[in-house]
């Protein structure tokens, strides 16, 4: 299994971006043409919040926190390809590899996240961000903003099945980021 899920990294590497508009979810208008989805929930207050849940998050901690793995393991930076698996219910296979890369990251002061974008053979294409941000009254926000569309075959053919993963995803990923900050014994850095 290592040797194919190198190879299949080896030609992530290689391969260029499945859309054009990469970096758009870092401004403020997502591109036309996408479906658009943006979802945030409140973690807490003050810098300390800040900074755990923006560990968490550029560890990855979204992802593996609801069951996706990694691939390699590591924080996430700004040109890193990556393959995120992911085991379907009822056992071992079918298990989906979803070729991504880094398309920028940021841990400012006030904002802490990172946003990856599709490669060829991920079922959609489009651009994920994952931004934790502190307000002006010191109220920290974990905010998921994507634009995509649906590119494999399979998740065009079950359209309304594909759309409700990925709307689940993104609860999870909320829910992930709020449990792990709550949690005073857990520490994001090691997940």
């Amino acid at each position: 299994m290592a040797s194919d899920l190198q190879r299949r990294l080896n030609a992530a590497r290689d391969a260029g971006f499945s859309y054009p508009e990469m970096g758009a979810t870092l401004g403020g208008r997502l591109p036309d043409g996408y479906a658009h989805l943006r979802r945030r929930v409140y973690l807490g207050h003050g810098a300390q919040v800040l900074e755990r849940a923006g560990r968490y998050v550029l560890g990855w901690g979204c992802q593996l926190g609801t069951g996706f793995a990694v691939y390699p393991h590591g924080p996430a930076e700004a040109g890193a390809t990556v393959l995120l698996r992911l085991s379907l219910p009822g056992g071992r296979w079918p298990r989906l590899v979803i070729p991504c890369r880094v398309v920028w990251t940021l841990d400012d002061p006030g904002r802490i996240g990172f946003a990856y974008g599709t490669l060829p053979g991920h079922p959609e294409c489009g651009e994920e961000a994952f931004l934790v941000s502190m307000d002006a009254d010191g109220g920290v926000w974990f905010e998921v903003s994507a634009f995509s569309r649906l590119a494999a075959w399979y998740a065009r053919l079950g359209r309304p099945v594909a759309l409700l993963c990925q709307h689940l995803a993104i609860e999870r990923y909320l829910a992930a980021v709020a449990a792990a900050v709550a949690d005073p014994a857990a520490d994001p850095a090691a997940e």
